[in-house]
């Protein structure tokens, strides 16, 4: 069975939506009150398995890539939806810690401190960015828009790759003050 979507089906509306609504529902965590846990769970694992998550989407992306250089595009498939469902889960476990965790902030000074900032910056920046975008080549593979799914793959893979990667370098920087 191949997921496939009609060439006239629209599916903008679909990419706008989920992009303003993952974003603001990020964004809004920034300014909510943190909800506190009721339970025995260590929340201080979920930016752990987050780092997991990122990894899985790299290596995960990584192998799409290697797969459409191949031709070989059932895996290339995939291996993207396989990124698409790791995303997912870490925008879950995300969301989760963000809403009953207060912010760490990172303990590093001076050039380290630059270093973590501007890695920090770049990969929010860029993780907003990689909603839209990443929504947008989907949908235009699976409608089987080649040419108009290259186009954008060729952004879309790099930035993404980015994302997942400083996530896991973010991870690591601050991971010694949880």
């Amino acid at each position: 069975m191949t997921l496939e979507i009609k060439k006239d089906f629209n599916y903008v509306p679909w990419v706008v939506g989920l992009s303003i609504a993952i974003n603001l529902i990020v964004v809004a965590l920034l300014f909510l009150p943190e909800i506190g846990s009721e339970t025995s769970f260590d929340i201080t694992l979920l930016p752990l398995l987050n780092a997991v998550f990122n990894s899985f989407t790299f290596v995960f992306l990584l192998a799409a890539l290697f797969m459409i250089i191949r031709k070989n595009i059932t895996w290339h498939k995939r291996f993207i939806f396989a990124a698409f469902t790791t995303t997912a889960l870490f925008l879950v476990s995300y969301l989760t810690y963000h809403s009953m965790s207060e912010s760490t902030s990172f303990g590093g000074e001076g050039l380290v401190a630059g270093i973590y900032y501007f890695i920090l910056i770049t990969h929010i920046v860029l993780a907003a960015l990689i909603v839209p975008l990443a929504l947008l080549t989907l949908f235009r593979g699976l409608a089987m828009k080649v040419d108009k799914h290259r186009r954008i793959a060729r952004w879309t893979m790099p930035i993404w790759l980015y994302v997942s990667f400083t996530g896991v370098v973010v991870y690591l920087m601050i991971s010694p003050y949880y």
